[in-house]
């Protein structure tokens, strides 16, 4: 009994997870970034983060401890965090920081850097 509860939780599990943050298509992300109404939360690291990330995204990395005065005061805004591509979980913990300061759309975009590339789209870098 105990093997099956746990090889049920353990497939229920990231259903639960990745319905706390709903994923967010390329295009639905790249319309709220030209519409100006998304703040964009990059988890893949400094390093990641100077060579390519989504345009006008915040390296959590860096930022941390100053998200609370980065994001928006709205809390209704859009706020999509990502990582790698769809293996990567690390973006769960930033989307959770988020949340925690009251933001109530907080997304994922589970395609990642990989993901937007691959799609052609634009990058920045420093």
């Amino acid at each position: 009994m105990k093997k099956n509860l746990s090889f049920l939780l353990l497939l229920i599990t990231p259903c639960i997870t990745s319905a706390a943050f709903p994923d967010i298509s390329i295009e639905d992300l790249q319309n709220a970034i030209n519409e100006k109404k998304v703040a964009v939360i990059d988890v893949n690291g400094a390093k990641s983060f100077q060579r390519d990330r989504i345009p006008g995204a915040i390296d959590f990395s860096t930022q941390a401890k100053k998200l609370s005065s980065i994001l928006p005061k709205n809390k209704n805004t859009l706020v999509v965090a990502y990582c790698g591509g769809p293996s990567c979980r690390a973006y769960m913990k930033r989307a959770k920081a988020a949340a925690k300061l009251g933001y109530k759309n907080v997304k994922h975009l589970s395609a990642g850097i990989s993901g937007w590339k691959k799609a052609g789209c634009k990058t920045e870098s420093n």
